[in-house]
């Protein structure tokens, strides 16, 4: 995004800088932080909130921020953003009542806590910039709704893999080309992967083991591929995605595995290939228009069609925070936003057999794993989004890779499963803005 990087450089030297609040200092958090006070001129970390200050101050040391705050109240937070000087506070009161804030971030990877801070943002007219596709997954079309009706810009941020796969998307779509599949390259996949087979992992990277789970048994694929679904209005054309294993077959070589005519039948569908090169990135797949495009694009040895490869073989994780924050601010560019009604749902089965009374332990547990499947046909079934999980508990007995359905389950806290059914209500309705 080369015209951020201008924008930036001129409120850096105007001294106008971008006044950020993060939530959540974890690994996330932490190097959203250091990408944002070390390399993005221009924008200025105001407040970090988190619940335990050592870990708050733990992301500053790492960031190098040596001179900071540590404030209770709005005044003194209002009065560290005059004198230019990072605060850090463990009341996220202070952050919706604090004027001079352009946009919060969302880093905490929770579903249940994450929901209730950027409920309280929107109520409040502030900004929200996510790097939650847990929650987007699913809740998102109802936040983007709630978004838009008050009048507040949210977005789900660049950096992992739904805003990358939509950069490309709107990059390939704007070249004249017609996108029809949007692909996520992964490496491995193992639905029954848990905490405790994570841990090594986990702790090798500074990582928590539920994370990596959720990394390992797909459930963070089908979640981010859904996030995109919603976002572009694309489809899956069967549950779990294809999900092809392909070990060390270039993109460039894979068009064969899709047809033109399903793909266009169902819109454009989400997958993932397992193994592809070059990994790990994002891939769309897309037709020409016509016979002077494709003529030029086999010139440029981007092959014979009908499906071309385009693609980019990384994530940038969180060093793009900088120019999310710019589109947003500055810019009004929702980078990743459900665009209305749900297309696509992370729905939940069991990694093993499981006896009524379970208490399920949610996304990257023991006991589920989710995949996408389409919003029609998840509601049809009454199966259970897999974002859902953490508040419910079996009163029926599951077999092993079984799909849960509402009618299995009770709920031992529905704060969550209210908006859910406001969410099914409203699109039920068709009550789109």
């Amino acid at each position: 995004m080369l015209i951020v990087d201008q924008a930036l450089a001129k409120r850096a030297a105007e001294n106008n800088y971008i006044q950020v609040a993060v939530v959540g200092a974890g690994e996330m958090g932490k190097g959203i932080i250091n990408q944002l006070h070390r390399y993005s001129p221009g924008i200025r970390v105001a407040v970090l909130y988190n619940r335990t200050l050592q870990t708050a101050l733990d992301a500053f040391a790492v960031a190098g921020i040596e001179e900071h705050r540590v404030v209770e109240t709005v005044a003194e937070l209002e009065a560290a953003i005059k004198d230019g000087i990072p605060a850090i506070t463990q009341n996220i009161d202070l952050i919706y009542q604090t004027g001079p804030l352009d946009v919060l971030i969302e880093a905490t990877g929770t579903i249940k806590f994450a929901m209730e801070m950027i409920m309280r943002a929107i109520e409040e007219g502030k900004h929200v910039l996510s790097f939650n596709a847990e929650l987007d997954g699913t809740l998102g079309p109802l936040i983007a709704h709630k978004a838009r009706q008050a009048g507040v810009k949210y977005t789900v941020a660049e950096g992992d893999q739904p805003g990358c796969t939509l950069n490309l998307y709107r990059e390939v779509k704007m070249r004249g080309f017609e996108p029809l599949v949007a692909i996520n390259i992964k490496g491995m996949l193992d639905q029954y992967r848990t905490p405790a087979t994570q841990e090594a992992f986990a702790a090798s990277w500074g990582m928590n083991p539920v994370m990596a789970t959720a990394f390992a048994d797909g459930t963070k694929v089908n979640l981010e591929q859904a996030v995109i679904a919603n976002a572009i209005g694309f489809r899956v054309n069967k549950r779990g995605m294809n999900g092809f294993t392909e070990k060390g077959k270039h993109m460039d070589e894979l068009t064969h595995l899709y047809d033109v005519e399903d793909l266009q039948a169902n819109g454009g569908i989400v997958d993932f290939i397992i193994g592809g090169k070059p990994g790990p990135g994002v891939c769309i797949y897309a037709t020409a228009k016509d016979p002077f495009t494709e003529k030029y694009l086999k010139y440029g040895k981007l092959g014979e069609g009908p499906l071309y490869s385009f693609y980019i073989p990384y994530h940038l994780l969180f060093f793009e925070i900088g120019s999310s924050v710019a589109r947003l601010v500055d810019f009004d560019d929702m980078i990743v936003t459900a665009a209305g009604e749900p297309k696509v749902e992370v729905v939940t089965l069991a990694k093993s057999d499981l006896e009524a009374g379970t208490q399920l332990d949610g996304i990257g547990g023991f006991y589920v794993y989710g995949e996408c499947e389409n919003y029609d046909t998840a509601r049809q079934e009454n199966l259970l989004p897999v974002g859902l999980t953490a508040e419910a508990k079996l009163i029926k007995d599951i077999a092993k890779d079984a799909v849960i359905t509402f009618d299995d389950v009770e709920f031992e806290d529905d704060y969550l499963l209210k908006f859910y059914e406001e969410q099914r209500a409203l699109f039920a309705k068709s009550e789109l803005v």
